[in-house]
């Protein structure tokens, strides 16, 4: 076998858990913890289940030789414990019936007078297993009406039933038996608090999971909206131009044919960056994400597309953090590609206020608008907002009261390195 396949098969339990599974999948539904959990047999404690038969066994023949006024532990006290011990093989499917057969086995075993021992440890894993899967009621009557059977037979029944000769048991031995009793009761329940926390704590952390695949989801979709709309845009205006163009004016039909050619290789480049995170989730992008810097490039698109575009800039130019200068980017580009789409004006104007501890973006047309949707999706200025607001940032954008359309941008900047 090859060394290197080894070393990834997967131990046991907990590391069987930790790469996914069935076992984790029955455990995140609500099976318990899964360390020493049976895996085999349709699921039953069969293991645990054994070693508890044993020690019952062997513990009570131990104890029969100190209780010399007992009966003494024949095959039918032994067939008595074994039945005690059978039912916890369904404790965790059928808690209560379990609970209570395994009482009343427990007491038909005193009832014929065989030695006291190990037998009432059959009643704690039974009651344990009850409290722990929500059964608390069924498991303290189990045990109380143990433990009142266990009177009736020490104080009252014991004139009819064996040992002969056997006399009423001192008051005094009660006590061990009550705090018997409670120690089980209290074990069961802090079991019980303890499995509830690991529920609670697996929802949250199940929870957190899908808020992060639902973020992840979307700053994917936030990309390819933003890569894909505005490249298209300008594919579709110059197409346009090619095709009206293409008999009376070849080369300016050629022009339009190369800048469709480019776009949509920086396009293919740019969908490609997104996607490769979904193929190694776990590896650093292999190209930078965009960012202001690059706002020349959106200069000359939109030029390519006949849209006269000026840039104005104000306040000290510093390095952004990689989430804003990403947003501020797409903002831009959206706001250029809208103006593309849904514009008959011919000139846009960029404004960049950069500040202490803001960025203001400010893109202006000077409209009217044309009322075509050019094959736009409508989630551009949703996507803006979405950006901008994971930033904890604004976005305003609406018709300007002397005509025409404005987006203006305000984004939050945090040191470097900080959370966005």
């Amino acid at each position: 076998m090859d060394a290197g396949m080894h070393k990834e098969r997967p131990r046991g339990p907990r590391e069987r858990w930790e790469r996914g599974g069935p076992l984790r999948e029955r455990w995140e539904r609500g099976g318990g913890p899964p360390w020493g959990r049976e895996e085999r047999g349709g699921g039953l404690p069969w293991r645990s289940t054994a070693l508890i038969a044993v020690l019952v066994m062997v513990g009570t023949g131990f104890s029969a030789r100190n209780q010399p006024g007992r009966e003494a532990l024949d095959a039918v006290g032994r067939i008595l414990l074994l039945l005690g011990a059978v039912p916890l093989l369904f404790r965790h499917r059928r808690p209560v019936p379990v609970v209570f057969a395994v009482a009343a086995v427990t007491l038909g075993y005193v009832a014929a007078g065989y030695p006291y021992g190990p037998v009432f440890v059959m009643v704690a894993v039974a009651c344990f297993a009850a409290v722990v899967h929500g059964h608390r009621t069924a498991a303290w009557w189990a045990i109380g009406l143990l433990w009142a059977g266990h009177l009736l037979l020490a104080h009252w029944l014991y004139r009819w039933l064996p040992p002969p000769g056997d006399g009423p048991a001192p008051w005094g031995q009660e006590l061990p038996s009550a705090a018997f009793v409670v120690a089980v009761l209290a074990a069961s329940e802090v079991a019980r608090v303890r499995r509830e926390q690991w529920a609670q704590q697996r929802a949250e952390r199940a929870a957190a999971e899908r808020r992060r695949a639902d973020e992840e989801r979307l700053r994917i979709a936030r990309e390819l909206h933003d890569v894909l709309a505005h490249s298209i845009s300008v594919i579709n205006v110059q197409a346009g131009v090619g095709l009206a163009l293409l008999d009376s004016d070849p080369e300016q039909a050629r022009t339009a044919l190369t800048t469709i050619k480019a776009a949509s290789k920086e396009a293919l480049g740019e969908v490609r960056q997104v996607l490769a995170t979904l193929r190694t989730p776990g590896d650093a992008p292999r190209a930078p994400a965009p960012g202001l810097d690059r706002l020349p490039e959106l200069v000359e698109q939109a030029a390519a597309t006949g849209l006269t575009v000026t840039v104005s800039t104000s306040g000290a130019p510093a390095a952004l953090p990689p989430g804003a200068d990403l947003a501020a980017f797409r903002i831009v580009q959206e706001a250029l590609t809208n103006v593309v789409r849904h514009s008959g004006s011919r000139t846009a104007r960029v404004r960049i206020g950069h500040g202490p501890a803001r960025l203001e973006l400010t893109v202006d047309d000077d409209g009217p608008a044309t009322g075509t949707e050019a094959g736009g999706s409508g989630n551009g200025l949703a996507g803006m907002r979405e950006r901008a607001a994971a930033l904890g940032g604004t976005i305003e954008a609406g018709a300007r009261p002397d005509g025409g359309f404005r987006v203006h941008a305000v984004l939050p900047l945090r040191p470097e390195g900080s959370a966005p």
